[in-house]
């Protein structure tokens, strides 16, 4: 219980909304189902404090994850009075407050890359301006910011003058400069951190930060503290590792540009400098379960920074379920309270199988019955072990099973999600010639394409045009409506260089394809006006900084690209172009927060596709917590709004829906319902077909934390981890003497969840009960 810990009424009123029954770890916490919810409860924690505390200082933070505080936070106070703002207050302890006034709250930047434009739309300086003292009607006068255009350097001079590569060498601090220039860098080194131990002092000055509220990163990151930071740190110039320079990618527009950046970051000590502060750390889905496990279990540390919060008798985790699934806590009221079933039979077995490092075979009924949660398994006895063994067996059998006169309707929300997902599967489908399959990926993509890229390809699109080898800008139609055909021809004549080896042909396919792109998106007429628009998009990319929104026909042409890598994908099994489907759904915008769905700019495209697809199964990525990029959960909304719809119109009791999972959030054996063997074949075609035809990704300019490089390796490994973890279950020879020759050549195995419309709406709808009666 939280009996010895200083509840808010709003934390009170919280934790008896959860099933939480014991709290034992060194932090406290709260939960909640879901990743919008988790913002209401930050709002409503943030109203609450401001409420008493009028002129407080207060840290929030920058990115993605605020994204329901910040606009849950302004609804509240746009609603105080009106009836759903009322509810709210009644149900979370806020009907006895006083309406917040924030303008006279002193705000504290937390962190900042260095160098970087204040100016820049994806500087956090802008993001407080536009969010925070805009948003919220903060005093700019009260604010404490990071302006990198303004912090003090060497002979008066710029940031662009002393660091013209944006990087910055902090062994000039320690080392004798060589040049002239590093002599400039070195003396502006030091200027950086005296205006770092001012900013400090001007913190302490305002009795330190008295509600705090920050994300955490893979790493355990807060702030920009990272792994390894003295847990003593205050505000100063400092490097980051991979795992952060991984998540800022996507703010900076690549890694190449964050891992070569430097970040000013308040530290550890000046978040719990005052000993009354709220200092919340806020985390969702499963994906940050393991570092939320650490960061709240072990004794103060370095290796986890989010530790020193153990000093602050208001430190909290704010936590989705997802998010606190790895906790001992959450460990044993899963197992302890509630009905039994099979999965958590299966879960502990296999649980009990990793902690032994022992095969299932070897688990004897003494080993099941000294173990914490196995020992509450129903009628434990001896042939235990046998029958889970049997049904993960009867999983893998369903994997195997041969589907036959299906009409299939694989979706993604990004391109590349379903070949990471479920590539294996799609593949033994389509080698069944009375299967019909159809791909959809529903947003446009663009975000995930750099400058760069599109750069150099436009410039090789204008070689091939002064070298006459884009011939069919010839045509007489071409400008009016040949460029829409033969879209065929250059998927084909692409793979067909793929598969001789020619870099240049496959190039000029790329390039083929791209001016019809270009012709679609800008209206062109002529190929003068052609080379005239290519040479205005390279001016405007090349004049634009990293990580800036680009203009829209720019966003699609970037879209464009990836939709051909993603036909590309499918054409290596002889899908045709008009089987893959573009939806882009409107609320991708490539703005910080994209919007919620709407039920008729986003929804209705996926029912006109059911509709006319009419599918016997659909494929979709099962993210309900938003533990990857926040376009999953978004999609799952508009594609469950978009089936309960089309089952009032058509019967679909024998509909069946496959929840699928990739690089970003993970099944485990036990909650999953089928398990694909993958061959060492399997794995060859996907890392093949992903290096291949995802051009704009080869690279890994937008990577996961977990992995310095392509996202199709992230996924070889996964799909080997996991048969490594039921391996230690049926034991090796399970899989090399099996009957099946597809089951003794796996080296991996995916796992997904298959799932009829009823199970699968009663899922999506708690999502979107979450945002009801917000926007």
């Amino acid at each position: 219980m939280l009996a010895n810990y200083p509840l808010s009424k709003t934390e009170e009123a919280f934790f008896k909304d959860s099933d939480v029954e014991k709290i034992t770890t060194k932090i406290p916490y709260l939960t909640v189902d879901n990743f919008p919810k988790l913002g209401l409860l930050t709002a409503c924690r943030f109203l609450e404090w401001a409420s008493t505390n009028p002129e407080g200082v207060i840290s929030l933070p920058t990115g993605k994850t605020p994204e329901y505080f910040i606009k849950w936070t302004k609804f509240l106070l746009e609603n105080w009075e009106e009836k759903k703002g009322l509810e709210i207050r009644k149900k979370y302890g806020l009907i006895d407050c006083k309406k917040p006034v924030l303008n006279g709250l002193h705000f504290v930047q937390i962190d900042e890359f260095y160098p970087i434009s204040a100016e820049q739309n994806n500087s956090f300086h802008h993001y407080v301006n536009k969010f925070y003292i805009e948003g919220f009607g903060l005093d700019p006068k009260k604010a404490l910011l990071i302006n990198s255009d303004e912090i003090p350097l060497a002979e008066g001079k710029s940031y662009k003058e002393v660091f013209p590569d944006s990087k910055v060498d902090l062994t000039l601090r320690f080392r004798e400069y060589k040049t002239p220039l590093e002599k400039l860098q070195q003396e502006s080194i030091y200027l950086i951190d005296q205006w770092c131990g001012e900013y400090e002092a001007k913190i302490r000055e305002k009795g330190g930060i008295g509600f705090f509220l920050g994300g955490i990163g893979p790493d355990g990151h807060i702030a920009f503290n990272t792994r390894g930071s003295d847990i003593f740190s205050t505000t100063r110039l400092t490097e980051t590792n991979f795992e952060t320079q991984a998540v800022a990618a996507g703010d900076l527009g690549g890694i190449e540009i964050s891992a070569n950046r430097l970040v000013i970051t308040i530290g550890l000590d000046t978040i719990v400098h005052n000993p009354d502060a709220v200092a919340i750390i806020i985390a969702a889905g499963e994906a940050k379960a393991g570092i939320v496990k650490e960061s709240l279990e072990q004794s103060m540390t370095n290796i986890y920074p989010a530790t020193v919060l153990q000093k602050l008798k208001n430190g909290r985790f704010y936590i989705t379920k997802g998010a606190g699934s790895k906790l001992t806590d959450s460990t044993d009221q899963y197992y302890f309270k509630g009905e039994w079933n099979n999965t958590k039979t299966e879960r502990s077995v296999l649980d009990l199988c990793k902690k032994l490092q022992k095969y299932g075979h070897r688990i004897t009924l003494e080993d099941l019955k000294n173990d914490k949660y196995t020992s509450q398994i129903p009628d434990l006895n001896e042939h235990t072990v046998k029958n889970v063994i049997k049904s993960i067996s009867e999983k893998i059998d369903k994997g195997m099973q041969e589907e036959k006169n299906e009409v299939f309707l694989h979706t993604g929300p990004h391109h590349d999600d379903i070949s990471l997902g479920i590539l294996p599967q799609i593949t033994k489908q389509l080698h069944e010639i009375s299967n019909e399959a159809h791909f959809a990926v529903l947003t446009s993509g663009f975000t995930a394409v750099t400058n760069t890229f599109v750069i150099e390809t436009l410039r090789s699109t204008k070689r091939f045009l002064d070298n006459g080898r884009i011939q069919m800008v010839n045509f007489e139609d071409f400008y009016t409506s040949g460029y829409k055909l033969k879209m065929d021809k250059d998927v084909y004549h692409y793979l067909t260089n793929v598969a001789s080896d020619n870099a240049e042909e496959r190039l000029r396919g790329l390039c083929h394809r791209v001016v019809r792109a270009i012709v679609f998106t800008f209206g062109i007429k002529s190929t003068q006006e052609l080379r005239e628009q290519i040479n205005e998009i390279i001016t405007v990319l090349k004049n634009s900084y990293d990580g800036e929104k680009n203009p829209k026909n720019i966003q699609t042409l970037k879209g464009m690209i990836r939709e051909f890598e993603e036909e590309l994908v499918w054409a290596h099994f002889g899908v045709q172009v008009k089987n893959v489907h573009h939806l882009r759904l409107g609320f991708y915008t490539g703005d910080i927060f994209t919007e919620q769905p709407d039920k008729k700019r986003d929804v209705e495209p996926i029912l006109n596709m059911l509709r006319e697809i009419k599918p016997t199964k659909l494929s979709l990525t099962l993210d309900p917590e938003g533990s990857g990029p926040d376009t999953h959960y978004k999609v799952l909304q508009a594609t469950a709004e978009a089936v309960r719809q089309w089952s009032l119109e058509e019967d679909l009791s024998d509909f069946k829906i496959v929840g699928y999972r990739n690089v970003w959030f993970k099944f485990d054996a036990a909650e999953s319902n089928v398990i694909v063997p993958v061959s060492l074949g399997d794995i060859s075609v996907m890392e093949d077909s992903f290096s291949n035809c995802y051009l704009s990704q080869v690279n890994a300019s937008f990577p996961s934390y977990a992995h310095n490089g392509k996202f199709s390796t992230l996924a070889k490994n996964t799909w080997v981890d996991q048969l490594s973890d039921v391996q230690l279950l049926l034991g090796k020879n399970y899989f090399y003497q099996h009957q099946s020759a597809k089951v003794r050549s796996s080296h991996g195995l995916i796992f997904f969840r298959e799932m009829d419309v009823e199970d699968f709406l009663v899922e999506a709808r708690e999502l979107e009960k979450s945002t009801e009666g917000m926007l």
